[in-house]
């Protein structure tokens, strides 16, 4: 038996919000495969696939109109979308490995009451900086679920006062 997911629980399933789900609807990069028969958008597992690379490819930094364009044209497949998660992925552990390769160094001439030189310092800092980089990003990010959440709520309140207004 095949599942489906009206828009709120694919939303709860995958940690975005109902609003970001309509907005990919609305411009044409992720639409239900089907509906109610009271026209509630239903999505089924096909759709939970394309929105995992529509989500892979954003968090690759893609924009939603590259996305889009990357998907109709079916230039990208799934294997090679998961491929490059990894290639990103094996960067980010390279990076992390770097910090922590060079904090040890830094912290062994320390312990040592060595004085630490300008290259100690400047490579260093550069590894902190390319970390801090990644976690702006992050940052971003998650300010702008906040804000999908904040105007989903927002939305809502709006819609309770109209009902209550008519009543």
């Amino acid at each position: 038996m095949k599942r489906h997911w009206k828009v709120g629980d694919l939303a709860q399933l995958t940690g975005l919000t109902v609003r970001t789900l309509r907005f990919y609807n609305q411009i044409g990069l992720f639409s239900p495969s089907g509906q109610t028969e009271s026209g509630h958008r239903l999505y089924d597992e096909s759709d939970l696939a394309q929105l995992q690379q529509i989500l892979s490819l954003k968090e690759m930094g893609l924009s939603l109109e590259e996305i889009k364009s990357a998907l109709s044209g079916e230039q990208i497949s799934p294997l090679e979308i998961v491929n490059l998660q990894m290639t990103r992925l094996k960067e980010q552990i390279k990076l992390q490995q770097k910090l922590l390769e060079q904090l040890q160094h830094v912290s062994k001439q320390l312990q040592g009451k060595t004085a630490l030189s300008v290259e100690d310092f400047t490579r260093l800092l550069q590894a902190m900086k390319k970390n801090q980089e990644k976690l702006v990003i992050e940052r971003r990010t998650g300010w702008e679920r906040h804000l999908d959440l904040l105007g989903d709520f927002l939305a809502a309140n709006k819609e309770a006062k109209i009902k209550e207004d008519k009543t």
